[in-house]
């Protein structure tokens, strides 16, 4: 159990899918952790990861400001994690993105927190057509207002065993021979495991980034769209094929999918993939990457072919079947 006198931070979107991991590593480390979520019962599989009383889960909603500086309060340290994929009723890019970044950095300046990390993503950008990267750009300039020390972390897509990326497209795979290569499958990611993004939000806690900067958070390797279709048919026990999809169609696509439970595909997300999300070549030669926060990324073929091996046609350890 972390002592009293230990130190306490809030993790806003704590029970989500990097939240995960970085609860369990700041609990080995001793913090006492705050998990700011909607749904805080859905957060009862974090309590084991640490002692009696280190970690608990408090219903926030990220557009209550008076109930976020209510439970930020006396918190050495804050991670905002929140954020969405797609917009659903009230859960918008402008209200989760912008406005709830806002909130938190305020609340972090109100109390003096200067501690702060903000996540937020490798295809921000002001100037993007797609509404989730302007959104992602405005919050980060939200939060350096208001809190000037905050570190903005900028990861490429993230994998891991419960992501939404390589395990969608394995799934898919069931189901078809193909994959769709929206855009041909030209645009390039430096996929990034969900476990190095927690352990550089813990470097910079521990004081390892410089205050007010924003890190490009990159896997080794970039590959383009087309190429990490190829290797999650591969670790699925597939040939790997992919249907050639060009923008103007996948758009249509999206106008109508966006629509439907799930939403697979919207049209924001086909515009995103208009845009590369590898890591600048200004922040590698200035070390404002995992390099500089002390981490070595790890690549893809030492962890994603392990949580694929559920896809494959006879199953898990198929190798052992014969």
């Amino acid at each position: 159990m972390a002592g009293q006198s230990a130190k306490l931070v809030t993790i806003i979107g704590g029970s989500g899918f990097v939240g995960r991991y970085l609860v369990c590593l700041l609990a080995k480390k001793g913090w006492r952790i705050k998990i700011v979520c909607r749904h805080p019962e859905q957060a009862g599989f974090l309590q084991p990861l640490g002692g009696v009383g280190q970690i608990q889960a408090v219903r926030v909603n990220i557009c209550d400001a008076h109930a976020l500086r209510a439970v930020i309060k006396g918190s050495d340290a804050i991670v905002n994690l929140a954020g969405i994929l797609a917009q659903s009723g009230k859960q918008t890019f402008d209200e989760v993105h912008c406005e709830g970044a806002r909130r938190v950095a305020e609340a972090a300046k109100t109390f003096e927190i200067s501690n702060a990390v903000h996540v937020s993503s490798l295809g921000a950008d002001l100037r993007s057509k797609a509404h989730y990267a302007r959104s992602k750009a405005l919050a980060e300039i939200k939060v350096l207002e208001a809190c000037p020390t905050a570190v903005i972390l900028r990861p490429s897509v993230i994998f891991g065993e419960e992501d939404e990326f390589f395990n969608r497209f394995a799934a898919m795979v069931r189901l078809s021979p193909f994959l769709p290569a929206i855009g041909f499958g030209c645009t390039r990611f430096a996929p990034v495991y969900v476990a190095d993004v927690a352990r550089a939000i813990v470097s910079v806690l521990e004081g390892n980034a410089i205050a007010g900067t924003t890190y490009e958070l990159g896997g080794p390797v970039n590959y383009t769209m087309k190429e990490l279709l190829h290797m999650t048919q591969r670790y699925s026990g597939r040939k790997p094929l992919t249907l050639p999809i060009p923008f103007a169609i996948a758009t249509l696509q999206g106008f109508i999918l966006q629509y439907l439970p799930g939403k697979v595909l919207t049209v924001d997300q086909v515009r995103m993939l208009r845009a590369d999300s590898v890591v600048s070549t200004k922040a590698e030669k200035e070390q404002h990457t995992f390099e500089g926060l002390g981490i070595e990324p790890t690549p893809i073929d030492a962890i994603v072919p392990v949580y694929l091996e559920k896809f494959k046609p006879k199953g898990m350890y198929e190798h052992y079947q014969g």
